[in-house]
């Protein structure tokens, strides 16, 4: 099968996960990965640490990619700056240069900046799968400019194909803030149903966003969340911090700023003086300026341990050695639906979870089936304190459901997968 991802390592970060790990299983199934990815990607981060996971003698085609982001740089003035996805920013923004580009941004690159790569790969691998056939391609998005590639080969070959949506399209939470015109929008929604209508089979990580999918006219839609990966956790013994270390792993950005939750852990210092001692906030990756700027104002800077970004397998340590594992979930419209891969990798660590946000969610689903960890409204300031506390003081023992967790191991969630190839 051919996996058409523009993330592959020793890109980094979250993106790259999923289908690293699907490749890694699928031979085990009977199924041999083909990997179709860019030769020089506009990678977020490095991390070689990934190269691992990579099985020996896969197939790795790569074409060389055109990408607007060196303009964008010398625009904004910024010549060394990483583009990520979405919209964090370490620093306040230069005000009307970035609503410039983020206007241009969202109403010329349809659907992403990587659109120029569509018309030349489907040339060069409508020729290599015509050489060399496949029983099936999967295109994981975003970039959704990867469910464009494998369009283009459907309509030429009538290839089998899953479009897998890793994130929503028109209905991720930084959608609003394309600026997009009628037009555009127009153009968004008409590209996300063609794919939808057109896949022989959707993909989603979350039970929230297959029925929106449902809803935008998809067909034969199936949840297959994102989970982890028993062999990053060995079973060994992991020395626990000494200091109540809440941490919070991964990209924080302006929509996971919740104030109610600083506000809670503000009060908490003044009121509980142990808790003050031993308080510790670590965040592990990208922290957006809000963000930063709502920890100084709560008076939580002393009790912040701030780390960028480090390997995969760094972050695993930092995960079994917290107390307290956060979840704090994007105030958006999809909130409900969202699932991040990380949370997968919370419940395999052992460490309670604390999750911020709409307790009637994905995410409070599987805690509520794993008895993994607590979640709290994100404007519940008492119940917020109360679940901290309960935490610090370890009033409330969790009685987790290992057979309900093993059920997201990536290699259990490549049998699911061999499972829709087949059919």
């Amino acid at each position: 099968m051919l996996i058409i991802t523009y993330y592959w390592p020793p890109s980094g970060g979250p993106g790259v996960q999923r289908w690293l790990k699907f490749a890694k299983y699928l031979p085990e199934f009977g199924y041999q990965p083909i990997i179709y990815t860019p030769e020089n990607p506009e990678a977020p981060v490095i991390d070689e640490s990934l190269l691992e996971d990579v099985p020996e003698g896969i197939e790795v085609l790569k074409q060389p990619i055109w990408e607007p982001y060196n303009w964008y740089r010398q625009f904004l003035g910024q010549k060394d700056k990483k583009i990520g996805a979405g919209f964090v920013a370490e620093q306040k923004e230069p005000g009307l240069l970035h609503k410039i580009s983020v206007w241009v941004r969202g109403n010329f690159f349809i659907p992403d900046a990587r659109r120029f790569w569509i018309k030349p790969s489907v040339q060069y691998l409508s020729k290599y799968l015509k050489e060399n056939p496949v029983d099936a391609i999967v295109s994981t998005g975003p970039p959704h400019s990867m469910h464009l590639i494998a369009l283009g080969l459907k309509k030429r070959l009538g290839v089998k194909w899953i479009a897998d949506f890793r994130d929503p399209w028109t209905n991720i939470d930084f959608y609003a803030e394309l600026m997009l015109s009628s037009m555009a929008d127009k153009k968004h929604h008409s590209l996300e149903k063609e794919v939808l209508i057109t896949a022989d089979k959707v993909l989603t990580i979350g039970y929230t966003m297959t029925e929106e999918m449902k809803a935008l006219g998809a067909k034969h839609v199936e949840t297959i969340t994102n989970g982890y990966d028993e062999d990053d956790f060995p079973q060994t013994e992991v020395k626990l911090d000494s200091e109540f270390t809440i941490s919070h792993i991964g990209t924080f950005s302006p929509s996971r700023n919740h104030p109610m939750f600083w506000k809670a852990l503000s009060e908490l210092k003044a009121e509980n003086a142990e808790f003050s001692a031993k308080f510790k906030l670590r965040t592990v990756g990208v922290v957006d300026h809000q963000v930063a700027a709502s920890i100084e104002e709560a008076g939580l800077v002393e009790n912040w341990e701030r780390i960028d970004y480090v390997s995969h397998s760094e972050v695993l340590k930092y995960q079994r050695s917290s107390k307290v594992l956060l979840v704090s979930i994007n105030n958006t419209p999809n909130a409900t639906g969202i699932l991040p891969g990380k949370f997968f990798e919370y419940l395999a660590s052992g460490r309670p979870i604390l999750a911020i946000g709409p307790v009637e969610s994905d995410i409070g689903t599987v805690l509520s089936k794993t008895q993994a960890g607590i979640i709290e409204e994100r404007d519940d300031l008492e119940g917020i304190k109360q679940a901290v506390l309960s935490l610090f003081e370890e009033r409330q023992s969790f009685q987790r459901d290992e057979t309900e967790i093993l059920k997201f191991s990536r290699r259990g969630l490549t049998m699911d997968l061999t499972k829709h190839l087949s059919e």
